[in-house]
């Protein structure tokens, strides 16, 4: 008697371990079937290959844990287009020169950009970032002028005294400095000081750098806004950057206008003027992708796997010069600054800076790795070192 109780209690523990499993699997199906529904019956291209997941989660727990190891696995496995959802939204992920190409001129036509909530949240509705069509169109008409080679070489000497001056300050650190995080607050030193103008005292001027690093630090945090939130720390840096701004734009406007142009404000603002304004999804590689989905597009994992760059991961600046193949690439093949109407608006301003600052290093100074291996790298949001980049620095001769 003892015996067949044992056995009926095995029985019934592997009917239910196994009702559970079959219920799992049919879910996982009917979560895949409702977004196999949603492709275009009229057409015979079929979605791509892929996994949706789990029921409401999808892949998001894989690709937060992954990284960029989920984006890898999966392209290995299905292709340079694949299909997955992620963060609540049915996603087709896209690697490629040929297929960026598409989506990147697609713009106002085939497609249209959207940002993480996070980010729209707190950069605001009336950014660049967030406007679309014809508004998008107006605003990076107005901004060319500003950072166009002509307006951005009238700027150069200024570039190089402030490049001089925080290389000077790097050299006085005591110990290592974190290249990194110097490098982000150089950046919008420069902006601060180049493009706005402004003379500021070195603890303001500190004080809204580091105002800076907090809101890019949280731009892609969760859109949870609740105290201590990243996403409240975001809003609250741009609510502070945005009142030292208002004051600028207020005093310039103020002032009567020259055709001497003293920064890239001076220059918006003529821009603007000018234009009458002021101031205040196709077939990729034979597959269809449904209406509402969305297209995630990687320019890193292009970078590492277009055929035409031989050791993609390896530093070699040689690779671009006139005598090497990879020079003749398709150019959507090396789009670190995107294309289409969505490329960076400051990626001449982006160049600049960096030739200046690579002479100024290569030619007054000397430097060192503060540590013995090179640090390792993170790539979500996007390619950093984990924990900073430390070098010491020291003149090779005076500046």
């Amino acid at each position: 008697m003892f015996q067949f109780g044992v056995l009926s209690a095995l029985v019934t523990a592997l009917t239910s371990v196994l009702s559970a499993v079959l219920l799992l699997a049919l879910t996982r199906t009917l979560w895949s079937l409702r977004w196999s529904l949603t492709r275009d019956k009229d057409s015979s291209l079929p979605l791509p290959k892929g996994s949706m997941g789990w029921p409401l989660v999808g892949e998001t727990f894989h690709w937060l844990f992954q990284g960029s190891n989920f984006h890898i696995s999966r392209r290995e496995r299905h292709g340079n287009v694949f299909k997955t959802h992620l963060l609540g939204k049915p996603v087709i992920r896209v690697t490629g020169a040929e297929n960026i190409r598409k989506i990147l001129l697609g713009e106002h036509s085939l497609v249209c950009t959207q940002w993480p909530q996070s980010t729209r949240i707190i950069l605001g509705p009336n950014t660049l970032v967030n406007s679309i069509g014809d508004l998008h169109k107006r605003k990076r008409k107005i901004l060319a002028k500003v950072f166009s080679r002509g307006a951005l070489e009238s700027y150069l000497p200024r570039l190089q005294d402030v490049v001089k001056q925080e290389l000077q300050k790097w050299c006085l650190e005591e110990g290592s400095v974190d290249v990194y995080s110097a490098a982000k607050a150089l950046t919008f030193r420069i902006a601060m000081r180049v493009l706005l103008g402004l003379q500021l005292e070195e603890e303001r001027l500190l004080y809204l750098a580091r105002t800076f690093e907090q809101l890019m630090n949280n731009l892609f945090s969760l859109p949870i806004d609740a105290p201590l939130s990243g996403l409240r720390k975001g809003i609250k840096a741009r609510e502070i950057l945005h009142a030292h701004m208002e004051k600028i734009i207020e005093e310039k406007m103020e002032r009567p206008q020259t055709e001497e142009y003293n920064d890239a404000f001076d220059y918006m603002l003529s821009s603007a003027k000018e234009h009458g304004h002021t101031l205040s999804i196709q077939e990729l590689k034979g597959y269809q992708i449904p209406k509402g989905w969305s297209v995630m597009y990687s320019i890193r994992d292009t970078h590492e796997t277009a055929a035409v760059f031989q050791n993609p991961q390896q530093f070699d600046p040689d690779r671009f010069g006139p005598e090497r193949e990879e020079s003749r690439a398709s150019r959507f093949s090396y789009v670190p600054f995107g294309g289409g109407v969505r490329s960076c608006v400051g990626k001449e301003l982006a160049q600049i800076i960096l030739k200046t600052l690579a002479v100024e290093l290569i030619g007054t100074m000397s430097w060192t790795l503060a540590t013995e291996d090179f640090p390792k790298m993170q790539t979500v949001p996007i390619v950093h070192p984990v924990n900073g980049l430390h070098v010491n620095f020291r003149y090779s001769h005076a500046l």
